[in-house]
């Protein structure tokens, strides 16, 4: 029986490939490499016939699980839901670990990017909160205390 080796990404579709990769980059994460994708690899493993996306692959710093963004550039994307909450089946949020939560809601909430419900502690060990990013992607930011 084959065994998983390592969590290598999580992989998310968006539309807007750069402002996608603009947010991801403000919160400290690092181009690792930015590629069109097609032909029989991509026809193969999307199930979806002529199919070209564009991909940006990001890092957090010091190595570790990647992000990959992809924007479809044929066929068109399919829209999803921008308003998509916790309870809803599907990916439901991409977490991080960071230092000083309130200021890096307070930066994004500036830049246009609001919080689901709001800052919670977890037993004295944890802040959290999640935020919608682009294209209603959500993100869980956390910020070890105590």
């Amino acid at each position: 029986m084959s065994r998983i080796k390592n969590f290598d990404h999580v992989g998310i579709t968006v539309a807007d490939l750069d402002a996608a990769t603009a947010f991801f980059v403000g919160l400290g994460l690092e181009v690792e490499g930015r590629t069109f994708v097609e032909g029989d690899f991509l026809d193969t493993v999307s199930g979806i016939p002529d199919s070209r996306t564009e991909v940006v692959m990001l890092r957090p710093p010091g190595g570790g699980t990647r992000l990959e963004l992809a924007s479809f550039v044929r066929p068109d994307h399919l829209p999803g839901s921008p308003a998509a909450m916790a309870n809803e089946v599907g990916l439901r949020n991409v977490c991080f670990e960071i230092t000083d939560l309130q200021g890096t809601v307070d930066r994004l909430a500036a830049d246009g990017y609001g919080l689901v419900g709001g800052i919670g502690r977890h037993e004295d060990s944890w802040l959290m909160a999640y935020v919608r990013g682009p294209e209603g992607i959500v993100v869980s930011l956390a910020e070890r205390i105590g």
